[in-house]
């Protein structure tokens, strides 16, 4: 159990596997908490599945309750939902928000959720948890030992004939670069840097995610490091990082797991990682929540606000034809 969290008030809004999953680790690192779902059939199953009373009809519902003395939130309901129940959580006078990713399910939305954080001056961190998984910990010490990223590449193909009957008729569909590819693109930026310059292009598209489905670019960050990506959604493939330095090729694939390319070899092999904790709960969650919860200023939680200028000056022009910046 952490130091003090046992004094912290927290309601997690959420009764879907997300908020069952954030519950497991609230309950394990000892917080005050509380739960609110938007249906009852939804929080009854919630209590169901965890143990956990779970209070109906979302912030409403939890202001009528009237222990409404929470300092912090965390927001794990579905993606169409996010921004307005954030909004709705400031409202309610809550200022510190744990807001599931990608925090909106359009960039209006998340533009919207972010001048309502400056009007009432709430901080929201969007919960991008691979940022938190032990192999990228990891990396980030090699990384430094190696004295920094030279290029890295990725790839981020989603499996549409897994998700295309779930999503057809939806928004969520519609904005699924965002809403589950941005978990690579995140990923792979915090570990080798931000974009400085951005060629990208498209191709195909389908009914439910029209914009594309066949994406490739190449850039440069800041730092001076190049890198590419490709991804076809209409092929087989699967979501996958590399990171290079001087000295070794970081490999992950899946995202969970390192391992280790060195000079002239072509064998991979496995890097050791104190992973229990990414074992025992959703991989990075548990050390996400932690960091939010004691306000850890070194912590690489992700601010909205920049969550939002990346957006705009990078994830949009990944889904453009032709886009160059």
């Amino acid at each position: 159990m952490s130091d003090n969290l046992s004094s912290k008030n927290v309601v997690l809004f959420g009764a879907g596997p997300m908020a069952i999953d954030y519950s497991k680790v609230l309950k394990s690192l000892g917080a005050n908490f509380t739960v609110a779902g938007r249906s009852r059939e939804g929080t009854e199953k919630f209590q169901e599945q965890t143990g956990i009373a779970a209070i109906p009809h979302g912030v409403s519902g939890w202001k009528k309750k009237g222990d409404t003395k929470a300092e912090y939130g965390i927001i794990a309901v579905s993606c169409e939902a996010l921004a307005a129940t954030a909004i709705e959580l400031m409202d309610a006078g809550v200022r510190k928000i744990l807001l599931e990713k990608p925090a909106g399910l359009t960039t209006q939305q998340i533009h919207a959720v972010c001048e309502h954080a400056k009007k009432v001056r709430a901080r929201i961190f969007v919960a991008y948890n691979r940022r938190f998984y032990a192999s990228v910990t990891e990396a980030r010490k090699l990384i430094g030992d190696d004295g920094g990223v030279q290029s890295f590449n990725f790839e981020f193909t989603e499996w549409c004939d897994q998700v295309e009957e779930k999503l057809k008729h939806s928004d969520t569909g519609k904005n699924w670069f965002l809403a589950n590819s941005s978990h690579v693109l995140d990923m792979v930026f915090y570990l080798g840097g931000e974009p400085k310059e951005l060629h990208s292009y498209t191709a195909g598209g389908n009914y439910w995610h029209p914009t594309a489905t066949v994406f490739a670019g190449a850039g440069i960050t800041h730092s001076g490091a190049l890198f590419s990506y490709q991804a076809n959604w209409d092929a087989p493939g699967r979501w996958g990082v590399e990171i290079l330095t001087r000295k070794h090729r970081y490999i992950f694939r899946p995202l969970e797991k390192l391992q280790i390319l060195k000079h002239n070899t072509v064998s991979v092999e496995p890097i050791k990682i104190d992973d229990q904790l990414d074992l025992e709960f959703k991989p990075g969650l548990y050390r996400q929540t932690e960091s939010f919860l004691n306000e850890n200023p070194n912590a690489p939680l992700l601010d909205i606000h920049k969550h939002y200028e990346k957006i705009i000056t990078c994830y949009e022009k990944i889904i453009r034809q032709k886009t160059q910046c």
